[in-house]
């Protein structure tokens, strides 16, 4: 849980700060800070990906076929298509005929920046990882980004930015709680296997959504986090674990 905190307290810092300066902030330095979280981000995935090879056991092909068949599944289930469709229809469901009255300005903020930070892989990776292994690395780099997209938004929108931290408390602390039940049933290997997979996903996550190099629907590699801990259970089974 300690990634949402983190996460609620930036949001509100930020949209905070939006309500008194975000007009004056320039598109450049936001666009600055973004560059220089890509490329940290890219740094971590490449720490976690290097470390998890370091535990006794761990078999380098698992997370290569787990990042295979779990793309394999993701793309036949469109997860990152659906992800995006998903917080569409959201926000056209429930700002629809809000528009005309005098709080709209209030729940539009609320809704968009709910859906803004909830949505998408970084959020369910990050709370996965910080609710599994403790580690809120990449909870605390989507919290600045978070931090800036609340400024950006509570500038225009108004109050009902800073509200979207209930959401984010229920939806991503809610994540955490249910991952740290499951690490009951895994063990050391399983939980580097799944962090070699995560850091991999980070990796597609800086290039493709923060430094915007290239598409990576990052969203529809998501099975992968399942599919490495099942199929070391199964190389057990087989002898060859």
């Amino acid at each position: 849980m300690t990634g949402t905190i983190i996460n609620i307290a930036t949001v509100l810092i930020g949209g905070t700060l939006g309500l008194i300066f975000g007009p004056r902030l320039k598109a450049r330095f936001r666009e600055t800070v973004i560059i220089a979280l890509g490329l940290f981000t890219l740094a971590v995935g490449v720490s976690m990906f290097i470390s998890s090879l370091d535990v006794e056991g761990e078999n380098i092909l698992v997370p290569l076929i787990s990042l295979l068949l779990g793309g394999l599944l993701g793309e036949w289930w469109r997860i990152e298509h659906r992800l995006k469709s998903l917080g569409a229809s959201l926000e056209v469901r429930f700002t629809r005929g809000i528009e005309s009255t005098a709080g709209s300005g209030f729940v539009r903020g609320f809704l968009s920046a709910s859906l803004l930070f909830c949505v998408g892989p970084m959020t369910i990776l990050g709370s996965i990882q910080d609710g599994l292994t403790g580690d809120y690395q990449l909870l605390a780099i989507k919290s600045v980004l978070d931090g800036f997209a609340a400024l950006a938004l509570a500038s225009t929108l108004g109050l009902g930015v800073l509200f979207s931290v209930l959401v984010v408390l229920t939806y991503q602390g809610g994540i955490s709680l249910i991952a740290a039940q499951a690490q009951a049933f895994l063990d050391e290997v399983m939980i580097a296997e799944m962090s070699a997979v995560g850091g991999v996903l980070l990796l597609g996550l800086a290039i493709g959504t923060l430094l915007e190099l290239r598409p990576i629907r990052a969203g529809n590699l998501l099975p992968a986090l399942l599919v490495a801990p099942l199929l070391v259970y199964l190389l057990r089974l087989l002898g060859m674990g």
